[in-house]
């Protein structure tokens, strides 16, 4: 099945997931994961990673691990919709969409996961987050680290750490809509 909704405030093994910390969230950090080996053997799996394992993504679990953890760090409240393929999911691509508490608002992430041939997984995150301040602001209070990048086509400006992570600002009314994309090796 494609979309199920994992819930697990009580009892219910559907699929929105709660998460519990306190709010400074990766979607606001300025620097990018460390895309260091996960680990293999997972001591203390979130309830994502656990999701996974039990659908049977084994191959990717110390990834999934390390990029969701590294998202709901700081976060209280979170939910999740996890994508899993009919069939072989340790052989296909593990998706999930994740929402992020950051007080009054949330934001939003994209995580995906998939198995390569050499064995391990290659992973990728998206976090978009909506700013009451223009993408001037957001661009040096948010992501000051980062370096100016050329601008996508003519209104989304860039910010870049190293080749595998990009900030997209996006202008949206008198504000700016924030996309961190990382891809993790």
């Amino acid at each position: 099945m494609w979309g199920k909704k994992l819930l697990i405030p009580e009892v219910a093994i559907l699929l929105v997931l709660t998460f519990a910390a306190s709010v400074s969230i990766a979607a606001e950090k300025q620097t990018p994961l460390q895309t260091k080996s996960p680990a293999r053997n997972i001591d203390q799996a979130n309830d994502i990673t656990q999701y996974a394992i039990k659908a049977g993504m084994t191959s990717c679990a110390g990834r999934i691990n390390q990029v969701t953890n590294f998202l709901l760090a700081g976060s209280q409240g979170s939910g999740a919709m996890v994508f899993l393929p009919n069939a072989n999911p340790d052989t296909h691509l593990f998706s999930a969409s994740i929402e992020i508490p950051l007080g009054n608002q949330s934001a939003y992430a994209s995580v995906s996961f998939a198995p390569i041939q050499a064995g391990g997984c290659d992973g990728m995150y998206e976090t978009v987050v909506y700013w009451p301040q223009n993408c001037a602001q957001v661009a040096e209070r948010q992501f000051g680290a980062f370096q100016k990048a050329n601008a996508l086509a003519k209104t989304i400006a860039v910010r870049e750490s190293g080749a595998t992570v990009k900030v997209f600002l996006m202008p949206a009314g008198a504000g700016c809509v924030s996309i961190k994309k990382e891809v993790v090796r």
